[in-house]
C-alpha cells in the first residue's frame, strides 16, 4: 500500500488567511508524518507528503502516485490543492479530495498503528481537526454534512475509518511540517 498526501504549502503556512483550512492542513501533515514514521508497522510501502506551491513554477505534479483530483470552476478545470491518494497492492487508487475525508483516513491509519504498538501516537490536533474526527457538525456546509466512512468498504489500514478520541491542542508551528514545498 502506498499513500501520497498533497497539500497547499501556502495554506499550511497560513498565508491564505483561512484559519480553518490552515488548521486542518496542519493536522493532515502532522498525521501523515506519524503514518510515515510508523509505516512499517502496518506494512505500508511508501508515504509521501507533497507541499505544492503556487509560485516558483510548481505545477502541482504528483510526487509518487499518478492521480490528481480536479473540479470544474468557472468553466475550467481546477486541480484540488489538498488531496490524499492511496494505492493498494492491486493497483487501484482511491483519491480523497475532501480534507475531512483525508484526515479520517490518516487517523484510521494511526489508529491501526496504535493497536499494534500499544501506544497513543495521534498527534495533537487543532480543535477543527478534533471536531472532524469526533463526528461533530462543522458549521453546516456540504463538507460538514459528509458523515460517511471513507474507504470502509475498501479495508486495509490506508482506507480504514477514522480514529476516535483525538488529543486536542495546536500543532507546533515550528515543526518539520512547515519546512517547505519539497516531497519528504
Amino acid at each position: 500500500m502506498r499513500i501520497e498526501l498533497r497539500v497547499c504549502y501556502h495554506c499550511l503556512r497560513g498565508e491564505h488567511e483561512n484559519e480553518h483550512k490552515t488548521a486542518v492542513t496542519r493536522d493532515l501533515v502532522a498525521c501523515a508524518e506519524v503514518v510515515k514514521e510508523y509505516k512499517d508497522v502496518i506494512d505500508l510501502e511508501d508515504v509521501h507528503i507533497r507541499k505544492v506551491r503556487e509560485d516558483e513554477g510548481d505545477d502541482g505534479r504528483p510526487a509518487a502516485l499518478p492521480a490528481v483530483a480536479a473540479t470544474i470552476q468557472n468553466e475550467g478545470v481546477a486541480v484540488s490543492d489538498t488531496q490524499l491518494i492511496t494505492m493498494g497492492e492491486n493497483g487501484y487508487m482511491l483519491v480523497y479530495p475532501n480534507p475531512q475525508d483525508a484526515l479520517k483516513v490518516l487517523a484510521g491509519n494511526i489508529d491501526e498503528i496504535s493497536k499494534v504498538t500499544g501506544g497513543d501516537i495521534l498527534p495533537d490536533l487543532s480543535p477543527e481537526g478534533a471536531e472532524i474526527l469526533s463526528g461533530a457538525p462543522l458549521g453546516g456546509g456540504p463538507e460538514a454534512e459528509h458523515g460517511g466512512n471513507p474507504g470502509a468498504a475498501h479495508g486495509g489500514p490506508a482506507g480504514g475509518p477514522g480514529a476516535g478520541g483525538p488529543a486536542q491542542g495546536q500543532p507546533d508551528t515550528d515543526s518539520p511540517a512547515d519546512d517547505g514545498p519539497n516531497t519528504q
